[in-house]
């Protein structure tokens, strides 16, 4: 029996399941968290820690029709720049919040598009956020950049402003497939970006690609893959689109009926991965490439790399503070979710407090499942001594978690007495397998397909 076979008769492409960049996953997160939670759990942080910053800034010119994230387009600035002052007025919050010494190791403006703002506010954004709480010394500060809404004024203001690692989105460099998903974006238009950032002494990027999308075959993922490798990313995710119109609604523009099969997806992911390979990338987890070089290369190497709502990191701060509408961040005690819509955010930040809506609380069983998952998805192995003197359990009490494992997913696994591990041949399963570890019942139809 084929590979293919065996992953087809253990479900892969028939299985919606979790991405798992939190466990739980945010659908189990409730409104039993609010404001008085996140202030708690701020002021508990230790003085001295270094922890993560990510700035949602939800405002897109276009709004892209195969997107899923939380934003809302808009043709003038004003509100965009009305929304920032309130992001300011929340970093004042969470400011007044911290204890003594608190820093930032890992600085992230994600979207949306971040590089809406004009220069003027890139430098007075950055100024608030280092004026409250400083860059540690080896931070790395992070944006998600647009090509298509980018210029000389702005590059120069995020690289002054002390940007060291730049995100660009590419999707794919087919010009019909672009227009079917509703981004327009020329290789050359991405290519200026690149060089503008890297005359600037950007070096570090970072860029996404899809797979999976309308009309999308090996001939074009393979033409688009291959550009992508002639700008020299540091490191790409390659990430599986996901059409979930009933949860996104600008996604119904997007025929169904152009969208590959599972099959064919699988295969589309494997001719990007295989032109990355031999590009010199080393493949990271499910679904990201790096040079060897590269921090997450090498945190992979050395069993620290984790995963968050971004993906994979080699951020190992244990604090992720999320600011801005629909924003969510971790704490040791728990995920709490900012107010989804701009208006409820502003609102309440106005009005002197957090805005958190919803959010979880972590029992016990969560923390040790979390880990589980996280160890499946980041190294495709659970190592039992390890991990049970990091979370101060007998080895055999997460054996007696995994232990259906096996029989699940026959031939896919290894277990020893020591280490249980995905076989490579049984890599695109891994989202399975962590889901046989939830404790949380799901409806599938709420998460993305499996391969």
């Amino acid at each position: 029996m084929s590979i293919h076979s065996q992953l087809s008769k253990l479900g892969l492409f028939d299985a919606r399941v979790p991405r798992y960049t939190s466990y739980p996953t945010a659908p189990h997160f409730s409104n039993d968290v609010g404001p008085s939670d996140t202030v708690g759990w701020i002021t508990a942080i230790p003085a001295g820690s270094k922890i993560s910053l990510y700035v949602h800034i939800p405002f897109c010119r276009h709004l892209c029709w195969f997107c899923a994230c939380r934003t809302q387009g808009t043709s003038t600035l004003s509100p965009v720049e009305a929304y920032v002052d309130t992001v300011k007025q929340e970093l004042v919050l969470l400011a007044n919040s911290l204890g003594d010494d608190i820093t930032i190791e890992h600085l992230h403006w994600g979207g949306g598009t971040p590089t809406l703002l004009p220069a003027q506010s890139i430098t007075d954004l950055a100024s608030t956020i280092f004026n409250l709480i400083p860059l540690a010394a080896d931070a790395q500060f992070s944006v998600e950049i647009d090509p298509n809404e980018i210029d000389d004024a702005r590059l120069d203001a995020l690289a002054a402003a002390g940007m060291n690692r730049a995100s660009i989105g590419v999707q794919d460099f087919d010009p019909e497939i672009q227009k079917i998903i509703g981004r327009e974006q020329s290789f050359e238009t991405t290519k200026a970006a690149v060089d503008g950032l890297r005359t600037r002494g950007i070096q570090s990027l970072n860029m996404d690609i899809l797979f999976g999308l309308p009309h999308q075959t090996t001939a074009r993922i393979t033409d688009s893959v291959q550009k992508v490798v002639s700008l020299s990313p540091d490191r790409v995710a390659l990430f599986g689109y996901a059409h979930v119109p009933w949860m996104a609604k600008r996604q119904s523009l997007i025929p169904t009926d152009a969208l590959p099969s599972p099959q064919d997806r699988l295969s589309l992911y494997e001719t990007a991965r295989d032109i990355f390979v031999a590009s010199g990338y080393d493949e990271i987890g499910i679904d990201h490439f790096s040079k060897p070089g590269d921090g997450l290369a090498i945190a992979q190497k050395a069993g620290t790399m984790q995963r968050n709502f971004q993906g994979y990191t080699e951020d190992a701060s244990k604090i992720l503070i999320g600011i801005g509408a629909s924003a969510i961040s971790r704490y040791p005690q728990g995920y709490a979710q900012n107010e989804p819509s701009t208006s409820g955010y502003q609102a309440a930040v106005r009005g002197g407090e957090f805005s958190t809506s919803r959010g979880h609380a972590f029992t016990p069983d969560d923390l040790v499942r979390a880990r589980l998952i996280e160890s499946l998805m980041c190294d495709f192995a659970i190592s039992y001594g390890d991990l049970a003197a990091e979370l101060d359990l007998a080895p055999q009490d997460l054996r007696a978690m995994t232990s259906s494992l096996m029989t699940s997913f026959p031939e896919m696994l290894t277990d020893t007495d020591e280490t249980l591990t995905i076989l490579p041949h049984a890599r695109p399963l891994t989202r399975m397998i962590a889901r046989e570890l939830d404790a949380y019942d799901m409806s599938e139809s709420g998460h993305s397909p499996a391969v």
